[in-house]
């Protein structure tokens, strides 16, 4: 085997490394979803049960930011694995081998990011991300404070420095959107 033989060898284990990591993180990322739906279902079913209970609502901003930041972060990754393979790694073999044919080396990594609907999806998916990890937070937050109208000072810092981080949360949400069509 040659040298040149060896390295398009190593470049193809790399791709195979980074598509396994990117299908475990999309399959984290996803997962978050259920599980933060699931802690809101307790958390709020709790609260509700009873008048003294309403402090668990400010629970439910911190599960936002913890589960949404963490959603946010491996999002994040799944793309940038993608874009390194679409920009770095396709390049690496073009160079190596001279070939120049993109829609046919790695071609799902540019055809998917190609479809007509992408950019109505990827809108779609960032309302999802939105109202799943900050609008539920800053509506939590709103009904601790419509039931809880004189809470102590040191929640009412707590539940404005909690608002401070979901819009923080929200601006963040919006600037990872990956709305790129093509490569």
């Amino acid at each position: 085997m040659s040298d040149k033989d060896q390295i398009l060898e190593i470049f193809f284990k790399e791709y195979d490394k980074l598509k396994s990591e990117q299908a475990q993180r999309i399959g984290f990322r996803d997962n978050l979803l259920y599980v933060t739906l699931g802690l809101f279902a307790t958390i709020i079913s709790f609260a509700v049960s009873n008048t003294a209970n309403y402090y668990a609502l400010l629970v439910v901003p911190w599960i936002c930011l913890i589960l949404g930041w963490t959603y946010l972060v491996n999002h994040e990754k799944i793309s940038a694995i993608g874009k390194y393979i679409r920009y770095k790694l396709i390049d690496k073999i073009k160079e190596h081998t001279g070939y120049n044919d993109l829609e046919t080396l790695f071609g799902w990594e540019i055809a998917h990011r190609d479809d007509k609907h992408r950019q109505r999806r990827k809108v779609l998916q960032l309302m999802v991300d939105e109202i799943t990890f900050v609008a539920s937070g800053l509506i939590a937050l709103g009904a601790f404070w419509f039931l809880v109208p004189k809470p102590p000072i040191g929640v009412t810092i707590l539940s404005w420095i909690e608002l401070l981080l979901l819009i923080v949360l929200g601006v963040e949400t919006f600037i990872y959107a990956d709305f790129g069509k093509k490569r």
